[in-house]
C-alpha cells in the first residue's frame, strides 16, 4: 500500500460508497499529487479506518475498504511541559511516527510559552500530516493545554511514568522489561521542560501514583526526551504481540 498517497478525510464525506472531496482535498490531490480521473489512492479517518479510493471528477470512489495493522498494541499519552519556541512542532510530529496516542501539552513552572488558539490547531495539522506519512491508521489527539498539577490529578491510566533529569530512579527501559504492559494497556509518560521540574512539581507527580523513572545519566533537551521516552515505550510492541 505504500505506493498509494495517503489524505485524510472525514466520515461524513461518504455517502452511498463515494467520497465528496471537498476544494481543498481537490486541489490537494490534483494540483498537489497531480493525481488524474482513474488514479488511486488511500482515504483515511484518522480513526483506524482506511479505504483504497479511485479518483473521478469531484469525487472519488471507493474500491475496497482496507484492513491496517500499523498501532502499537498499547495507548500511550505523552504528558509534556511545553519547550520554548516552535520545539513542539518535532515533539508533535516525531511523536506521531513513534505511535503515541495522545499528546497532552502542560504548563510548568517553568514553561515560557503560552500558544494561542492557532498554534493548537497547527499541532493538530502537523500530526494529520505525520501520521499520513509514516502510515499510521489513527492521528494522535492533541488536547489543549493544561496547568501541569491539574493534569497530573485527573490521570487514571494503569501505567504512569514520570521522567526526572537528575535523582536515583530507575531506567525507563528497566521499568518497562520489569513490568511489560499487557494488550490495551494505557500508560501515561510525563517529561519536563527546560530547566527540569521543581521539586514541587516532583513531589505531586509521585503523591498522585506517578513513578519516576530515568531516561539515562545525560540531561536531554526538552524536545529530546519526550522522543526518547516514546521509543524505549514502543519496544512494548515486540513483546506484547
Amino acid at each position: 500500500m505504500a505506493q498509494f498517497q495517503r489524505v485524510t478525510i472525514n466520515v461524513n464525506q461518504i455517502q452511498q460508497n463515494q467520497i465528496f472531496l471537498t476544494p481543498e482535498q481537490q486541489h490537494y490531490l490534483r494540483r498537489v499529487l497531480r493525481l488524474r480521473d482513474g488514479d488511486r489512492w488511500i482515504a483515511m479517518d484518522g480513526m483506524g479506518n482506511w479505504w483504497l479510493a479511485q479518483l473521478t471528477g469531484e469525487q472519488a470512489n471507493i474500491v475496497e475498504s482496507l484492513k491496517v495493522a500499523t498501532e502499537l498494541p498499547v495507548l500511550i499519552t505523552l504528558m509534556i511541559a511545553l519547550p520554548k519556541g516552535n520545539g513542539f512542532d518535532e515533539v508533535v510530529r516525531c511523536c506521531t511516527e513513534l505511535g503515541v496516542s495522545t499528546i497532552a501539552p502542560v504548563l510548568s513552572d517553568r514553561t515560557l510559552l503560552h500558544p494561542s488558539p492557532q498554534k493548537l490547531d497547527r499541532w493538530r495539522r502537523i500530526a494529520t500530516e505525520a501520521a499520513e506519512q509514516s502510515e499510521r491508521s489513527c492521528i494522535p489527539t492533541i488536547l489543549e493545554p493544561e496547568i501541569f498539577a491539574t493534569a497530573i490529578s485527573e490521570c487514571d491510566t494503569t501505567y504512569r511514568y514520570f521522567c526526572a533529569a537528575r535523582g536515583e530512579y530507575p531506567h525507563l527501559s528497566q521499568v518497562i522489561n520489569n513490568n511489560t504492559p499487557s494488550l490495551g494497556s494505557e500508560i501515561t509518560i510525563v517529561t519536563g521542560p527546560e530547566g527540569g521540574w521543581t521539586n514541587r512539581e516532583v513531589e505531586i507527580a509521585i503523591s498522585q501514583g506517578f513513578e519516576p523513572t530515568s531516561l539515562g545519566s545525560r540531561i536531554l533537551r526538552a524536545v529530546t526526551a519526550p522522543i526518547v521516552a516514546l521509543s524505549l515505550l514502543s519496544t512494548v510492541e515486540a513483546r506484547v504481540y
